[in-house]
């Protein structure tokens, strides 16, 4: 007896193991496809932009940069409108509500949008982040494999999330702060198997884009080239850096719920033309900037600022334009991110301190405060600070960072949330109808089949004669009929089944009995939604009793069970 049970708990590790295997089998594949479309998304956009800035050589920039941001806005728009409406934005809201339960799409149409119509905007001018658009992939990509790979719940969650930390984790070059986005943002869990799986996607992602040498990283060697140097007395600007981190980061995220409304309750126009017309604005506020304040090819604005090369009274101006231009492009609903952006104003909060500091003192290092703000202002937008600490050490090489940014992100968080509780992901949700499609879904869980079963109807006595069962057929013109013995289940009658018997030997049957099948799926009353839905994909029926002990209780319609758990489509309308 003990041999025996022995032998089971080696048989319930083995399988244990095995399944961990496959679990990192699959997250090393979703972070190859994330970090494969990670770099298909940054070299469209590079491309694009590129582009763009040689057009202005070629054209006037007041007329080139306009019509290439309309036409590309126009685009862009039209993708996300026709083909998938839940592609807008940065799709980290999205993600994190799938996480949570919601019904919201995360399929191969999404992710070729997302990818497609996010390289068009982000190269033709319009002020968003790659990495929203590479999380959305990622996280869609790793949804996609369970559906072809069905893996259990809470696998699939941390799969999910593992491919969206794995595409932050490409775009930035950042696998830490990758793995700590997941545990800190998507699924706030730090359990080994939400690491390991994050760890090793995140891995996968971050070495091909490094083998690759994606275009990022020649910015990241620039800033990892600058020298890191602070005083004692530069802790007081820290502070005063991470409080102004934290009013503009709270404000940063009202004007993005402020531009959703605006679009929504007064533009009222098509995504197509919100997201062009944002384009078209963004070119005629680039175009009005000095040409050689390195605005045109913004891709590289955040070095200049952090290398203290550009103009001191241009930097204020492009904090302020390209708040406005982030603002614009995020509520005209295209496919773009928040995080490289805050990263950019961030430098500029940054340099502006500096700026102060030495005015007062004659005594900063520009370079450190704008990677210092850099870290600050995303924590203050996004409320992770251990990510935000994180992901600017890593972009920026500088472990003597660590310190200024654990002051600077904490205060800044603090503040915040202060003003204004969550996150712009969380204020996001709430406003989009997320957070109630997630609440909606969680409560969905707790529901059985016997919550959404309608009285039995359409039942006919087991004894009933062939002609008087082909009668009620025609009668009722339903797929189906449920044959009961008073109130016991016998089976199911097929309507076509029984139409094609009876009009070729109707007067050979003395009895029903043969045309009911016994066999036809049926659900108790406890059966989660879950697994009705399986039942019903799994079979060609359009009606499943609901039967307890052999008594039928009632019965489900394949349409009303789909109408009730149909997929949420929440938009930024």
């Amino acid at each position: 007896m003990e041999l025996s049970n022995l032998w089971q708990k080696v048989r319930d590790h083995t399988k244990a193991m095995s399944a961990r295997r496959v679990a990192l089998i699959r997250a090393a594949i979703i972070g190859l496809v994330a970090g494969c479309s990670a770099l298909a998304l940054e070299y469209g956009a590079w491309w694009l932009s590129k582009m763009r800035v040689q057009a202005c050589n070629v054209y006037p920039a007041w007329l080139a940069l306009p019509l290439i941001g309309l036409v590309g806005g126009l685009l862009s728009g039209f993708l996300v409108q026709k083909f998938s409406p839940t592609a807008y934005g940065s799709g980290i809201p999205q993600v994190r509500a799938y996480l949570l339960g919601a019904r919201v799409p995360l399929d191969f149409t999404l992710a070729l949008v997302k990818l497609v119509g996010g390289s068009i905007a982000l190269g033709c001018g319009l002020f968003m982040g790659r990495e929203g658009p590479t999380v959305h992939v990622g996280a869609a990509m790793a949804a996609l494999l369970n559906r072809w790979l069905p893996a259990p719940k809470d696998v699939e969650r941390q799969l999910v999330a593992a491919g969206a930390g794995a595409g932050l984790a490409a775009a930035f070059n950042a696998p830490i702060a990758g793995v700590l986005f997941v545990a800190e943002e998507l699924l706030k869990d730090v359990s080994s198997g939400t690491i390991g799986t994050a760890i090793l996607a995140c891995f996968v992602a971050s070495t091909l884009t490094h083998t690759l040498n994606a275009p990022h990283m020649e910015s990241a060697q620039q800033i990892r080239a600058l020298e890191v140097s602070f005083h004692f007395h530069d802790v007081l600007f820290w502070i005063v850096l991470g409080t102004l981190a934290g009013l503009f980061g709270t404000w940063f995220n009202r004007g993005v719920i402020l531009f959703l409304r605006i679009n929504r309750d007064y533009l009222k126009l098509p995504v197509m033309l919100r997201v062009g017309l944002a384009g078209l604005i963004s070119g005629l506020v680039i175009s009005a900037m000095p040409a050689d304040a390195n605005f045109r090819d913004y891709a590289a604005l955040r070095d200049v600022i952090v290398a203290g090369h550009e103009q001191w009274y241009m930097v204020p101006v492009a904090f302020v334009a390209f708040s406005f231009l982030t603002l614009l492009a995020y509520g005209s609903g295209a496919p773009g991110g928040l995080f490289a952006p805050a990263i950019v104003l961030g430098s500029a909060l940054g340099a502006m301190v500096s700026y102060l500091q030495n005015y007062l003192f004659n005594m900063s290092s520009t370079e450190t405060m704008a990677m210092v703000g850099m870290g600050a202002f995303f924590a203050a937008v996004a409320r992770v600070p251990i990510t935000a600490v994180v992901i600017i050490f890593e972009i920026t090489g500088h472990y003597s960072l660590v310190l200024p940014l654990m002051v600077a992100s904490a205060i800044a968080c603090f503040v915040g949330s202060r003003m204004e509780k969550g996150s712009v992901y969380d204020m996001l949700r709430e406003y989009s109808g997320l957070e109630e499609a997630a609440r909606r879904a969680r409560e969905d869980e707790q529901k059985h089949a016997g919550d959404l079963m309608k009285p039995p109807k359409n039942c006919v006595d087991s004894e009933l004669a062939p002609e008087k069962l082909f009668d009620a057929i025609k009668q009722t013109h339903i797929a189906s009929l449920t044959v009961v013995d008073g109130e016991q289940y016998v089976g199911m009658v097929d309507s076509k089944s029984v139409l094609s018997l009876l009009s070729l030997s109707s007067t050979s049957m003395s009895s029903s009995h043969q045309l009911i099948d016994k066999d036809a799926p049926l659900v108790a009353p406890n059966t989660s939604l879950a697994e009705l839905v399986l039942k019903f994909k799994e079979s060609s029926a359009e009606t499943i009793p609901v039967v307890e002990d052999g008594k039928l209780l009632g019965i489900i319609d394949k349409a009303d069970l789909y109408e009730y758990i149909s997929p949420a489509n929440p938009s930024n309308e």
